[in-house]
């Protein structure tokens, strides 16, 4: 990976956590909790799913950077959804979210070209190294986050009666 990929990825990993902010400005209740299609997430599992997968991919890049040929580890995506309470409240998860952000933002402005080369294993995807991941995880809170737009589109909406006023019967035009 040349360093203007490299240094443009790495702008948009630091970018991750500002458009998933910008996706949830505004949200209700109602909207976070919307479900976009059945076994879609919603914008709070979402936002949830966002906070684990950042701090574990943190974890990921520490590994890859400090050990010579680090095993990754896989984790299941859909048992941590029901397994770890993705019902609750957002703020505590877009708090770790940020600040697994900010914290690797720093680390990945001070990696040398030798930190960028290091490989590791995944167990999923083989031979797993620092490009790649900076691959994945440019992209995966942008992604989130039109996931996030969609799923608050899936929202129903409040019908207005004539003088504009919000009607007591949803889905009635």
């Amino acid at each position: 990976m040349d360093l203007q990929i490299r240094s443009a990825l790495i702008a948009k990993y630091k970018d991750g956590y500002r458009e998933v902010t910008a996706a949830l400005e505004g949200a209700t209740d109602t909207e976070l909790d919307a479900r976009p299609a059945p076994g879609k997430w919603t914008a709070r599992e979402i936002v949830h799913h966002l906070a684990d997968s950042e701090m574990t991919s943190a974890i990921r890049l520490r590994l890859l950077v400090a050990e010579e040929n680090a095993a990754i580890r896989a984790y299941d995506e859909k048992s941590f959804a029901t397994r770890l309470h993705y019902d609750r409240p957002i703020a505590s998860s877009l708090l770790a979210f940020q600040a697994a952000r900010l914290s690797t933002g720093d680390l990945l402005d001070r990696m040398t070209d030798a930190d960028f080369a290091k490989k590791g294993t995944h167990p999923e995807h083989g031979t797993y190294g620092v490009d790649r991941w900076l691959e994945i995880y440019a992209e995966h809170a942008h992604n989130h986050a039109d996931q996030i737009r969609r799923a608050r589109a899936a929202s129903p909406r409040p019908s207005t009666t004539a003088q504009g006023a919000p009607s007591e019967v949803e889905g009635r035009d």
